[in-house]
């Protein structure tokens, strides 16, 4: 298999609304040491990207400035060092960008095989919400089976892979979510208690869950991606040595907070973003991918919600539905 000089891509033309994603004509990438160059077919959708576009997410140095952070294809080309895949093999991998083209270069540690009697849809829809959950839920909050867990944005891509994977390894799971109907996808996702926050206070259901629970009530583990007013009521409602995790600020990265609770009580505050993690993390975090939840992936346990598919010179449209908020689970962008 061997790439064209040029490909079709879609580029951030200036900082700005959807309308600035425009596809055009460009050279391709070619890999360096460790790197692999991947024929996309399929590419996520995920909300660092609405933010780059916007210019408040700028890529890390020596990232392509292209969006697109997951996607799924065959190699098409290896770079010095590559043993571990071949030319056609099929996978889907975290990129540091460039996602949303016909080629794209990624770390060869940073692709994952296909899941048994998976498309490339359905794959380009795992890496970035698999990555960023098992890293924070599991590698660094450390959530147990038996411990109860919180996911503000259950019906977001992030939302629905946290749901099934807490629940395939047994811990229980609250969720928040701003439509009935979204809370029904999380019900039948697996979560034990799903809270309209639009239809009253998630505080006070989300204590009344925790109430009558052996142990004593509270909370063991949230994952919030919401944060500004959501953060003092959250840490309120962990227990001794609770975790919060922080992800992302769609309501703001400020908040009065009473630090007293963490003392008391123990509490760990977590924070990080996955893209300027460094390649040699990020291989880490797929090694436990591999060896923990592929074979979820396999077996049909677990699986990826996708809500639409658009292609590739339809991105601008892609990006007005995530950002209305409307979709439940992962958007994505096939490419021809």
């Amino acid at each position: 298999m061997s790439a064209p000089a040029q490909m079709t891509a879609v580029e951030i033309t200036e900082p700005g609304g959807p309308e600035v994603l425009i596809a055009g004509r460009m050279a391709t990438p070619s890999p360096g040491p460790g790197e692999v160059l991947v024929r996309v077919h399929a590419a996520g959708v995920n909300r660092p990207d609405v933010s780059q576009r916007a210019g408040s997410y700028p890529p890390p140095p020596g990232a392509s400035p292209l969006p697109g952070l997951e996607i799924a294809g065959e190699v098409a080309a290896l770079g010095d060092g590559v043993q571990s895949l071949q030319i056609g093999d099929k996978v889907c991998a975290l990129t540091p960008g460039g996602g949303y083209a016909e080629y794209c270069v990624t770390p060869a540690d940073h692709c994952l095989r296909l899941p048994e009697g998976y498309d490339m849809v359905r794959a380009a829809a795992l890496p970035e919400t698999f990555f960023t959950v098992y890293y924070n839920v599991f590698m660094r909050a450390k959530l147990t089976a038996g411990e109860r867990f919180l996911v503000h944005g259950g019906s977001s891509g992030i939302g629905t892979t946290a749901i099934q994977l807490a629940k395939a390894f047994g811990a229980q799971v609250a969720v928040t979510a701003g439509t009935n109907d979204k809370c029904r996808t999380c019900l039948e996702l697996g979560a034990d208690l799903a809270i309209n926050y639009r239809d009253g206070d998630w505080v006070e259901q989300a204590k009344a869950w925790t109430k009558d629970m052996a142990g004593g009530p509270g909370l063991d583990v949230i994952l919030d991606m919401v944060a500004g007013p959501y953060i003092d009521p959250g840490l309120r409602l962990l227990r001794r040595d609770g975790r919060y995790a922080f992800i992302a600020f769609l309501k703001g990265p400020k908040a009065e907070v009473d630090f007293t609770r963490v003392l008391i009580n123990r509490l760990t505050i977590l924070g990080s973003t996955l893209r300027p993690q460094t390649v040699a993390e990020k291989a880490a975090i797929a090694d436990n991918l591999r060896r923990d939840v592929w074979p979820l992936l396999d077996s049909g346990k677990i699986a990826p919600v996708i809500h639409k598919t658009f292609p590739l010179a339809d991105a601008a449209d892609a990006h007005r539905l995530m950002e209305s908020s409307d979709h439940i689970g992962k958007i994505i962008l096939t490419v021809a």
